[in-house]
C-alpha cells in the first residue's frame, strides 16, 4: 500500500519527528518513527544558528534533505517553507526535493519572508495565489505517493473561521493533507476535523500556542498526523549541560552516565561497514 492509500485508513495516527541532520536520522532510526521531518526551523537554528524567519533557500533546505536521505530508514517529509516563491519556485521545489529523497513537502500560505508558525506577525497571501501553488505541485509530482500537505497561517491573521475555509479549498485544490497551524484553544483542536473534510495534521510545540494533546485523544478527534518539530530544544538543554560541565570542572563529571562510548559511536555511525570494506578492496601488499 502507497502513502496516498494509507490516508484512506482512518484508524490510525502517524508519528513525524523532526531531525536536523543525518546524525539525529541515524538515531531516530533506531526507534523506527512513521515519519522523519526535515524543517526549517530546525535547520536554520543547528546549521547556521538563525531563526526561522524565511532566511534559508532552498538548495540549502534540499541538501539537507539530501543529507538525511542517505541514511533515514522512515519516509521523509520536507519543509518547503511558502515555496520559495510563486508556482515557477514551487515546480522547482517538488522536481528537488524529489530527486533528494523526500517522501513528501509542507508549504505555507504565508508571505516572504515568513516566520515560524507559533511566532509573532505572520502574513498570508490570497487564497488564490496559494491555490496556483497547490496545483502546480500536483501537476509537478510525478507520483501521487508523493504528498502535498497544505499549511494554512490564517488562524493568527483572519481567525478561525478563515482558517476552516482555506483548508477545505486547499483539499479541494489537491492538497493531500492539512496543517492549519497553531491552534490556540482546545474548542479550536476539536472542531477541526469536524470542519475540515480532509486528513488533518496536528503540530507539537513546547510551550508554543496549542495545546500538546496526547496523540490517543488526536486519534480519537480525527487527526491523522502528530508532528513533533522541537528537536533542538532537547538539543540545546543537553549541550548546555555538558558545556557547563565541561567549564565548570574541566571534566565530564557527571556527564559520563549520559554519554555513550567511543566504540558505541562508531558504530552508530557505520565504521563496522568502512572496516568490512577496507577488508575486501584494499590490495595486499
Amino acid at each position: 500500500m502507497g502513502l496516498k492509500a494509507d490516508l484512506a485508513r482512518p484508524d490510525t495516527i502517524s508519528q513525524i519527528v523532526s531531525v536536523h541532520d543525518a546524525l539525529a536520522a541515524r538515531i531516530a532510526n533506531e526507534f523506527t518513527f512513521d515519519w522523519l521531518s526535515v524543517g526549517g526551523y530546525n535547520v536554520s537554528g543547528s546549521a547556521f544558528g538563525m531563526p526561522d524567519v524565511g532566511l534559508l533557500t532552498l538548495t540549502e533546505q534540499v541538501e539537507a534533505v539530501r543529507r538525511v536521505a542517505r541514511v533515514a530508514e522512515a519516509p521523509i517529509i520536507a519543509d518547503g517553507d511558502d515555496g520559495y516563491g510563486n508556482y515557477l519556485n514551487v515546480i522547482r521545489l517538488v522536481r528537488e526535493m524529489q530527486h533528494a529523497g523526500a517522501s513528501a513537502i509542507h508549504i505555507e500560505d504565508q508571505v516572504l519572508p515568513k516566520k515560524c508558525g507559533h511566532m509573532e506577525g505572520k502574513r498570508i497571501v490570497s487564497a488564490a495565489g496559494f491555490i496556483s501553488k497547490i496545483k502546480a505541485f500536483v501537476d509537478t509530482r510525478t507520483s501521487e505517493d508523493f504528498l502535498l500537505f497544505a499549511r494554512t497561517d490564517a488562524i493568527a491573521v483572519g481567525g478561525f473561521d478563515e482558517a476552516v475555509d482555506r483548508a477545505n479549498a486547499y483539499a479541494e485544490a489537491g492538497a493531500d493533507v492539512i496543517f492549519v497551524e497553531a491552534p490556540t484553544s482546545m474548542d479550536q483542536v476539536e472542531r477541526l476535523p469536524q470542519l475540515v473534510a480532509a486528513p488533518l495534521l496536528y503540530n507539537w510545540v513546547w510551550k508554543g500556542k496549542s495545546p500538546l494533546v496526547p496523540r490517543e485523544e488526536l486519534l480519537r478527534l480525527g487527526y491523522r498526523f502528530l508532528l513533533q518539530a522541537d528537536i533542538l530544544y532537547a538539543v540545546t538543554h543537553a549541550l548546555r549541560g555538558y558545556f557547563g560541565e565541561l567549564k565548570t570542572t574541566a571534566s565530564y563529571g557527571a556527564w559520563t552516565d549520559r554519554m555513550i562510548s567511543f566504540d558505541e559511536f562508531n558504530a552508530l555511525i557505520g565504521l563496522a561497514d568502512v572496516v568490512a570494506a577496507e577488508e575486501r578492496y584494499e590490495p595486499v601488499r
